[in-house]
């Protein structure tokens, strides 16, 4: 049995198949290639299944976001909505940041030019119907007014301080004229606080386990066992909820349409602390939050917004808190609108939600489980940021848009999501460039500015501009703070801000179309429309360096089949890479950015670029992909339990050659039919099937389809998928030539004590972390159960390969995860200056307020001994917490579940008493004790 092991050429081997990645030296370069096992071969006649990868809602807009009252103020004669002069009353106060400035619908019709200039195809306004003038405590310095749109009341007119409904009117019928479209921001989660509490003013969440909903008849019930049908139990407001609803004399005929009214139709639980079960039944800040599981409401909310497009004609919605209501009304809200809207003649409908995560493994579910088109790419921001503005490692990028196959299904991709680069809540892109880059000069702040508008136009989605960006406004923060005026305002805070690439302050109107930011947009936009495979094209990455310096990927359109190779620079020096393209011996003419104006690919179909520093360069190769002579011959991998999501199965196709190709995906379960579950246009080619509605255990089957650049077509064999997670082993080894370093009496020791894993829960992986391991070149396997019955090797392989590892010295982590059967060694790179465990238990440690990176209460401490990053914590409350690991004191690098770079949440329930956060620089895993 030792023999078996460790001379692996005397093993039965499966042939291993790469897909992607060389390391060159400090660069990696990423390619798509294949090799395939002898016998493998393409299908004889075209194959059906095969389809292109689809372009579904929109994948051309240009989107404009704009907040009506801080853009242009075409009429004061609306300024206090009718309310009055006094702010308590109508809300509106120039000179406060937090109350009705005056802009409204008159004045965005008036700056349509300003608008349509920077290259704007979709205007995206946010909440615009009436809203509560003013909440707060009563006093001046406490309140602030419903300016921004997020507290309704009448849901079926539009605001007095912004105008008429046929206002609004006038302007989409003059926004159409241009060919431009106009988005809603719309809200299904919450009303205005209106409801109080009879009980309390504090009103802290009570927990359905705590205090469960009771019919009207006084039953226990779970809400959750309706959701999703037209049948719901009769409430009574004074015995069915945790808190007793009630509704001020004044307010208990305020809301519009009339059934908003019921105080029945609201969870009434309390206010949510954003985590848990109260993320989706809590009440944001004492808004109402609406009983969403009930089908009032969810019928009620479909038929309010679908007069909004019948008698409006609006093109789409952006939809507020989308994360915070259940799933089950998004599978009906969404598919019935998008009907509705079709058969009102609006093909092109789109909406798109507001998720706040940057994890894919999050957001993708709204597109895919539940039946959504697109959600805002948040993941995009933040790695858009990390690039342009903080100079990361250039492969933070390609490991960024390599998880863009999460959102493959069947009717939607990645390729739809709206990105952006700061918003109303979070801050503007100027501020984060600012507040990265102290001291820099405002020339180096526009570059780096530049070239994040760059990414974002030249890079899959939908780009976003926030209003203001184009004009360099900047600002303190978010929320309050990133909403000036473009109009000059009386606001003392913004009279305060830098502004970048202008002299000018927000003492005057800001709506200089010379501005360079201005200026630039407006060419990204033109050039994105002159080449429209830059805005719809498959995108593939191509070459990232280990550090800062050129990340390039691909731009190729199914129907055009030419190539177009853009390569962004987040280093302060010109750098030069040579990037992996389709076609050797191919000429590239430059079409945007300051390089060689012609460029040629050598024999091994690299293009050698020079991009100059904080840049981006764009070349279009001359001629069209040769055609394939035949399809090329693909292979599925074993199906398998998706890491950081177990209701997901990842489905990946090795495929041969090195062209575009385009991989369809297609499930069935014992006795179904085959049913097309996504297509993939570029490698690694993958889906992660939603099998949530499956029965755990059940097997699934799967095949793969390619379809080549000639229309030719090649199937895989079918392999299966247990749906699931697999029961776990009762001991993993690592086993090897290492054995007898880790303190085994011998090598290849498959019941050595020192070589046994410890299985982490919380992130459903295997980790052995080894303090010092002497440098040298070992093999390794994974061993189950202290035997060599069951054992896996390179590949995840069984009985499979050795894996080889080369060590410098010092401390290692091996990993391995029984979903794939993967074994790796990782090591750390240089320590962090600092580790933090930012959360919803951070004010339980000490710290001001929850998710605070740079609390000092969340800061762990490096332990020299072990190489590990430890808190102990002597005393944490009891209670269900989620965290993260961040590095040195900011979210720009951050570690959630299985270690995965701004993954998600790690859950935590915890009895109360003490605990030890631990954090592995290697592997990145945060696990508790």
């Amino acid at each position: 049995m030792l023999s078996r092991s460790y001379r692996p050429n005397n093993c039965p081997q499966r042939p291993l198949l790469n897909r992607i990645a060389a390391v060159v030296m400090t660069t990696a370069v990423l390619t798509a290639s294949a090799v395939l096992p002898a016998g493998a071969a393409p299908a004889p006649t075209p194959d059906h299944a095969a389809q292109h990868s689809i372009r579904g809602g929109i994948s051309d807009q240009n989107f404009y976001f704009v907040m009506a009252d801080r853009f242009s103020n075409g009429t004061t004669a609306n300024d206090d909505g009718g309310l009055g002069a006094d702010p308590m009353v109508s809300g509106f106060d120039p000179t406060r940041k937090g109350f009705f400035n005056g802009g409204d619908l008159k004045g965005l019709q008036d700056q349509l030019d300003y608008i349509q200039g920077l290259g704007t195809n979709s205007l995206w306004l946010t909440p615009s119907f009436k809203n509560k003038a003013v909440q707060g405590d009563g006093t001046l310095a406490n309140s602030s007014a419903g300016y921004h749109g997020y507290w309704v009341t009448d849901f079926t007119q539009i605001d007095p301080h912004l105008g008429t409904n046929a206002e609004l009117k006038t302007l989409i019928d003059a926004a159409h004229a241009r060919g431009m479209k106009v988005y809603f921001d719309i809200i299904t989660n919450h009303t205005a606080d209106v409801i109080q509490y009879q009980e309390t003013a504090s009103a802290p969440y009570i927990s359905k386990e705590t205090e469960p909903y009771r019919t009207a008849a006084g039953e226990v019930f779970d809400d959750r066992d309706y959701a999703g049908t037209q049948d719901f139990p009769p409430l009574d407001a004074a015995t069915s909820f945790p808190y007793t609803p009630v509704v001020p004399d004044a307010e208990k005929d305020v809301k519009v349409p009339s059934w908003l009214n019921d105080p029945t139709l609201y969870h009434n639980r309390g206010n949510t602390n954003f985590a848990g079960e109260d993320s989706l039944y809590g009440d944001f800040f004492g808004l109402d939050d609406l009983f969403t599981e009930n089908p009032k409401v969810v019928n009620g909310m479909m038929d309010v917004y679908k007069t909004w497009i019948r008698d409006f004609g609006i093109d789409g919605f952006r939809i507020d808190t989308m994360k915070h209501v259940n799933d089950e009304f998004w599978q009906q809200f969404g598919p019935q609108v998008l009907s509705y809207a079709k058969e009102q003649g609006k093909d092109e409908f789109f909406m798109f939600g507001e998720v706040f995560d940057t994890s894919k493994t999050v957001t993708s579910k709204f597109t895919t489980k539940n039946q959504m088109q697109a959600v805002l790419d948040f993941g995009f921001q933040g790695a858009a940021r990390s690039f342009a503005s903080q100079s990361s490692k250039a492969t933070g990028l390609a490991d960024f848009f390599n998880g863009d196959d999460w959102y493959t299904d069947a009717d939607s991709n990645v390729y739809q999501l709206p990105t952006f680069l700061g918003n109303h809540d979070m801050g503007r892109i100027g501020t984060f460039i600012a507040q990265d880059n102290p001291g820099a000069s405002d020339s180096e702040l526009v570059e780096r500015d530049e070239l994040a508008h760059e990414l974002m136009y030249f890079s899959r989605g939908n780009p976003v501009i926030y209003y203001g960006d184009e004009q360099g406004f900047t600002g303190a923060g978010g929320d309050q703070d990133s909403r000036q005026t473009m109009f000059a305002s009386k606001v003392q805070e913004y009279l305060d801000d830098d502004l970048l690439g202008t002299s000018s302050t927000h003492a005057t109107d800001n709506f200089d179309t010379q501005h360079p930011l201005y200026k630039k947009i407006s060419e990204l936009a033109a050039l994105a429309a002159e080449h429209p495979t830059l805005r719809s094209g498959a995108q593939q990455n191509r070459y990232a360096a280990d550090g800062a310096g050129i990340y390039a990927f691909s731009r190729i359109d199914a129907k055009e089949q030419r190539e177009y190779i853009v390569a962004v620079n987040n280093s302060e020096t010109a750098q030069t890479a040579a990037i992996p393209t389709y076609e050797a011996k191919q000429p590239f003419k430059l079409v945007y950015g300051d390089a060689a104006k012609h460029a040629k690919t050598g024999q091994d179909a690299k293009l050698t670029v020079t991009v100059p520093p904080l840049s981006a360069v764009v070349y279009e190769a001359a001629g069209r992909l040769a055609k394939s002579t035949a399809a090329p011959a693909v292979v599925l991998k074993k199906p398998v339990t998706a890491a950081g999501d177990a209701s997901r199965l990842k489905v990946t196709a090795d495929v041969d050659g090195n062209s575009f190709y385009e991989v369809t995906f297609q499930s069935r379960t014992p006795g179904g039919e085959w049913t097309a579950i996504g297509t993939d246009d570029n490698a690694p080619y993958q889906v992660f099937h939603d099998v949530s509605s499956v029965e755990t255990g059940t097997s699934v089957e799967y095949r793969a389809v390619v379809l080549d650049n000639r229309g030719q077509t090649s199937a895989s064999e079918p392999k299966s998928g247990v749906v699931g997670e697999p029961t776990q082993p009762e001991s993993v080894t690592v086993v090897g030539s290492l054995n007898t370093e880790l303190g085994c009496t011998e090598d290849w020791q498959p019941s050595c004590e020192q070589g046994l894993m410890s299985y982490e829960p919380t992130h459903r992986l295997w980790q052995l972390s080894v303090p010092n391991l002497p440098s040298g070149t070992y093999e390794f396997k994974a061993a189950l159960n202290g035997t060599w019955d069951e054992n896996y090797g390179a590949g995840g392989e069984l009985d499979g390969p050795n894996v080889a590892f080369t060590h410098s010295g010092g401390a290692v982590t091996f990993l391995y995860d029984h979903a794939t059967n993967l074994i790796s060694a990782v090591t750390a790179g240089q320590q962090p200056a600092a580790v933090s465990v930012p959360g919803s238990l951070n004010s339980e440690l000490g710290c001001a307020g929850d998710w605070m990176p740079d609390c000092a209460q969340a800061q762990l401490s490096l332990d020299a001994a072990d190489g590990l990053w430890k808190l102990s914590v002597p005393n944490l409350a009891a209670g269900s917490y989620e965290f993260k690991a961040a590095i040195n004191g900011s979210w720009a690098e951050n570690y959630g579940l299985a270690g995965a770079a701004n993954g998600s949440n790690i859950a935590l329930k915890h009895d109360g008493g003490p605990i030890t956060f631990r954090y592995d620089p290697a592997s990145h895993l945060v696990t508790v004790r």
